[in-house]
């Protein structure tokens, strides 16, 4: 399947594994997919991710974070922000706080993918991109 908003493709495969408590879910492997796959393994949403290849075809095997006997899942939502129709900015000083804090805010900048945190730290602004809490 070809998907024009891969961020949206991958955030949605998240989502729908986390609902039905799979513990991999694969999305198409791309450079902004493997950046995100990183930031949310740092942050401790996700256990880890791999690259498969089949082929021409990659895809990044995502392996899902789960906690207590009942394996309630880490990610409790997940929200695209900036759309392809749409595209959301933020200067260093309007840089948003998912939940107080608890959640983190994906931002693509200048300096490569991170969260809201590291881009405040490093006095960077960019395009907000996801929050996950």
């Amino acid at each position: 399947m070809a998907a024009n908003d891969t961020i949206s493709d991958m955030l949605t495969r998240i989502r729908n594994a986390n609902l039905a408590r799979h513990q991999t879910t694969e999305v198409p492997a791309t450079k902004m997919t493997r950046s995100i796959a990183k930031v949310l393994q740092e942050e401790g949403f996700i256990v880890e991710f791999s690259e498969k290849e089949e082929g021409v075809k990659k895809d990044l095997v995502i392996a899902l974070k789960y906690k207590g006997k009942n394996r309630q899942p880490i990610i409790n939502a997940l929200k695209r922000i900036s759309k392809p129709g749409l595209r959301v900015y933020a200067n260093r000083k309007e840089l948003p706080r998912v939940l107080g804090g608890i959640g983190i805010a994906i931002i693509s900048t200048s300096s490569g993918i991170m969260t809201d945190r590291d881009a405040r730290k490093q006095g960077l602004g960019g395009e907000v991109l996801c929050y996950i809490w």
